[in-house]
C-alpha cells in the first residue's frame, strides 16, 4: 500500500497526486485512487490532499478558504465513516454570484447549497482550547453559498480515502450577495430550497449539517488546528450541504435560496 512504519511512502503520495491532478487539469476521471490508497488509510489520503495544495501554491494560487464535507448522516453512513472531511479553496475557485461556469472544465459536476462563513479572527491554538463560543465569535458574517463538486474518480465511486486525497471532491463555489452577521439570526435555523431551471431539486435546513453549521466549523478549527495550518481570518468556510446535491450540466441555471441569507445562483455553459 506504499506506508510504512515511518508514515507514508513519499512516491506513493505522489503517485496519487499525479493522477488526481491530470485528472482536474485534463477534465477527464481517473479510476478510484483507492486501488493504491485503499479504502481506510485517511491520514495517507490527506497527505495526498496536502501535495496537490503544495502543487497548487507552487503554481501563484491562493487559499481562500476551506470546505468540509460528508455533514449528512446519511452520506456518513454511505461511506461507512462516522466523520465529516475537509478541502482546500483557492482563489481560481470563486465565482461571482450569477455567474456562468464552462461545463466542458468539469467532470461530474453537482451543487449543492450551504451556508458560507467568513471569518474575523483566527482559529489557533490547541484543539481543546477552541469551543463552540470562540468557533462563534471568530465569525465576521455568514452568506448563502453553492459549491459545485466534482470528483475526479470515475463514475462518482470514491470511499473517504478517494474523496479526501481528491480535495473533498471540491472544484468551485459561489457565494451570495447578502452578507449577515451572527447577532441576526441562527445558522442552524436556516432553511434552504434548490431549484434547477426553475424545478425544486433539493432542500433542507441548517439541522442537516452535523445538527448545526457552527458545530461543523467547530469540528474543522480543531482538525486544522491540530494539523498546524489553523483557520485565518479572512478565510472562508463552506460549511457543509443544507440539502441532496444534484447534478448539472450544460445549459442549467441553479438557484438557491436560503432564509435570512437570500438568493445565490449560478448558470452552466457550453
Amino acid at each position: 500500500m506504499g506506508v510504512t512504519d515511518g508514515g507514508p511512502d513519499r512516491l506513493t503520495i505522489e503517485r496519487i497526486a499525479d493522477r488526481l491532478d491530470q485528472a482536474r487539469l485534463n477534465a477527464v476521471a481517473t479510476p478510484p485512487v483507492r486501488d493504491v490508497l485503499g479504502t481506510t488509510d485517511i491520514p495517507t489520503a490527506y497527505a495526498v490532499q496536502a501535495e496537490l495544495t503544495r502543487r497548487r501554491l507552487a503554481s501563484g494560487r491562493s487559499v481562500t478558504g476551506r470546505k468540509i464535507g460528508l455533514t449528512s448522516p446519511a452520506v456518513q453512513q454511505q461511506l461507512g465513516v462516522d466523520q465529516p472531511d475537509f478541502g482546500v479553496l483557492f482563489d481560481d475557485m470563486a465565482v461571482p454570484a450569477g455567474g456562468k461556469i464552462p461545463r466542458r472544465a468539469l467532470i461530474q459536476p453537482k451543487a449543492e447549497a450551504e451556508v458560507a462563513f467568513v471569518l474575523g479572527a483566527d482559529l489557533e491554538g490547541e484543539p481543546r482550547e477552541l469551543t463552540y463560543d470562540r468557533a462563534l465569535n471568530a465569525i465576521d458574517y455568514a452568506v448563502g453559498a453553492l459549491e459545485i463538486v466534482d470528483s475526479r474518480n470515475a463514475n462518482w465511486n470514491i470511499t473517504i480515502t478517494d474523496t479526501v486525497a481528491d480535495n473533498a471532491s471540491s472544484a468551485l463555489y459561489v457565494l451570495g450577495d447578502t452578507a449577515v452577521p451572527l447577532s441576526a439570526f441562527r445558522p442552524v435555523d436556516v432553511t434552504m430550497v434548490l431549484t434547477k431551471d426553475g424545478h425544486e431539486v433539493s432542500s433542507g435546513s441548517g439541522a442537516a449539517c452535523l445538527g448545526d453549521p457552527i458545530t461543523a466549523l467547530l469540528w474543522l478549527a480543531r482538525t486544522v488546528a491540530a494539523l498546524g495550518v489553523p483557520l485565518r481570518a479572512g478565510e472562508v468556510v463552506l460549511s457543509g450541504a443544507l440539502g441532496p446535491m444534484v447534478p448539472v450540466e450544460a445549459g442549467d441555471q441553479v438557484v438557491a435560496e436560503l432564509s435570512t441569507l437570500g438568493r445565490v445562483s449560478v448558470g452552466f455553459s457550453e
